[in-house]
């Protein structure tokens, strides 16, 4: 079974705000999902990243890929916590 760290949508109609997910990468978007492990929402200013990083690195170690943009998520989230 592959897994993935993916976005899926959640909000409603022209206001997207998203769920980082724990899926198995044949699951569509915003079907079925293992563990919810953050959240991500565009419309603040700057964007609101909120990440379980315990979680995160688990499911890494374990062998789940991140998409694309997780993966930005990722690094811009280490970078700001870093800062801080």
């Amino acid at each position: 079974m592959a897994v993935r760290l993916r976005l899926t949508r959640v909000g409603s109609k022209k206001n997207p705000i998203y769920r980082v997910v724990v899926a198995d990468s044949r699951a569509p978007r915003d079907g079925r999902f293992i563990e919810i492990v953050g959240r991500y929402n565009p419309q603040t200013d700057p964007s609101t990243i909120e990440l379980d990083a315990d979680k995160v690195e688990a499911w890494l170690a374990k062998g789940a890929q991140p998409s694309e943009p997780v993966a930005r998520l990722i690094k811009a989230f280490s970078d700001k916590s870093e800062k801080a």
